[in-house]
């Protein structure tokens, strides 16, 4: 997606037209077409004042990763009873192979009773319930392996 793209999502999404923007800003109607087809861009100061219009930081204005955002908006709308249906080591193997093979090769008890006595430490420690636990435990493994890609 282009910045265009995004400046023309944030002011749908805000329930503007172009003429509110327009007026907002001091700049002609025109223009925020231009903006939202890429024929040009506004400058800082008018960006940071759209981004203060349309309630988003500049930053998040800018930051226009249409796969990104079309992933983290398809989490958001699935429900949870259509994730309990979802055979996410399945899913995930056509991606990662070793996902649906590994587990002919790995001594599956003696990693899943780790995990366990990690999860089981997370929540007495800081009180998590169980699904809060394992997804801290997932997000803590993500980090380590974010770590593990640099060295």
């Amino acid at each position: 997606m282009s910045l265009g793209n995004s400046l023309f999502s944030a002011r749908k999404n805000r329930g503007l037209s172009q003429e509110a923007v327009a007026e907002k800003l001091g700049v002609s109607r025109q223009t925020i077409s231009k903006w939202e087809t890429d024929e040009t861009l506004p400058d800082i100061r008018q960006s940071k004042q759209l981004a203060v219009l349309y309630g988003q930081s500049l930053d998040a204005l800018i930051d226009f990763d249409l796969e990104v955002k079309e992933v983290q908006e398809a989490i958001e709308r699935t429900s949870e009873a259509v994730t309990e249906k979802i055979d996410w080591t399945k899913a995930w193997s056509k991606k990662y192979p070793i996902l649906a093979q590994y587990q002919s090769e790995v001594e599956i008890p003696r990693y899943a009773s780790e995990l366990d006595r990690l999860i089981d430490d997370l929540e007495k420690q800081y009180g998590y319930d169980d699904l809060n636990a394992f997804l801290v435990l997932k997000d803590i493994l993500a980090a380590v392996w974010k770590d593990r890609k640099k060295k």
